[in-house]
């Protein structure tokens, strides 16, 4: 078998993909931690929309509220290209609270309203090759996504009529979702991308869950780009670091947070890294100045915080 790997790299004969996994924080006697609606000024929810039934749909609880606010897309890939689409849950309540439709492929299988996964997912979770078990996803259900959340907004009837900007695009993932990510990356619908712990393998051909591709992926970019790394112990780092120095020819930036590979996912609201993926979209996606202190400028809000390291390029 050839030797595969993204940031969901076999080390020491290992599968580190626990952290990608992002299993759901616990609290006394074992409960899971209850979702978390966002900070932004549209509590979320997440649920199961009709004609999307093989992925979760996280958006602002009450539609009616938006006002002139109307929804940008966030796709997201899962730590370990899992078909749980609430492994990151926290992270995606906070983005939606913002404004946005963010969502991610499979089901509810962990958190509060989890619920089991049928026989064919549970094979695929019990298989023995790392191959078979990342097939739980697939890169083109982030594309899907975008196609279902633009045909709901032009279809009239829909709750989303109308209500989500078509210019307000971004896809994004948490490791090895991050390379299913920059798989979309050739989508001309795309306006942005959030690569999260994650990176393509520096040394050789990436083949898993059907993805086979090399840095030459990097090239496909033609939009802002934006890595979110856990530091020097994040096993991402190296590959995340990498790509950054290789992307010359787009605005790139990457932000490292000494949290490791598990991130911030599981903190309330999704944590400081959630914070950074908002003022991202907010910027790239709705111009906003506000936002764009945090990465614009010597004295950007990034450059000089005690928490985080920031390189950026084609940015100012």
């Amino acid at each position: 078998m050839n030797r595969t790997a993204i940031v969901c790299s076999i080390v020491s004969g290992v599968l580190v993909g626990a952290a990608a996994e992002a299993q759901a924080p616990s609290r006394p006697g074992g409960e899971a931690s209850p979702d978390t609606p966002g900070t932004g000024p549209f509590p979320a929810v997440k649920l199961i929309e009709p004609g999307l039934s093989d992925q979760v749909v996280y958006r602002p609880d009450d539609l009616d509220r938006l006002g002139d606010t109307r929804l940008g897309v966030y796709v997201f890939g899962n730590g370990g290209c899992s078909d749980d689409a609430a492994s990151s849950r926290l992270h995606l309540l906070e983005v939606a609270s913002h404004g946005y439709l963010a969502i991610a492929p499979g089901g509810i299988h962990s958190g509060p309203d989890a619920v089991e996964r049928p026989a064919q997912a549970l094979r695929i979770r019990e298989a023995e090759t790392r191959e078979e078990r990342a097939q739980a996803t697939r890169p083109q259900q982030l594309a899907e996504a975008i196609d279902w959340a633009l045909a709901m907004n032009a279809e009239q009837g829909s709750a989303y009529y109308g209500l989500i900007d078509p210019g307000a695009i971004a896809v994004s993932g948490f490791s090895c979702g991050g390379l299913q990510a920059l798989l979309n990356a050739r989508d001309a619908r795309v306006d942005t991308a959030v690569i999260m712990n994650s990176g393509v393998l520096n040394d050789e051909v990436t083949r898993l869950a059907g993805m086979e591709t090399t840095k030459a992926v990097l090239d496909d970019l033609h939009f802002p780009t934006l890595y979110v790394l856990g530091g020097p112990s994040d096993i991402a780092y190296e590959n995340g670091m990498d790509d950054y120095r290789r992307i010359d020819h787009v605005p790139v930036a990457v932000a490292n947070i000494d949290k490791g590979h598990g991130g911030t996912y599981n903190e309330p609201n999704g944590g400081a890294a959630a914070r950074v993926v908002v003022n991202w979209l907010e910027w790239t996606l709705r111009d906003d100045a506000g936002a764009a202190a945090m990465f614009l400028g010597e004295d950007c809000g990034l450059c000089n915080h005690p928490e985080w390291a920031f390189e950026k390029k084609r940015l100012d």
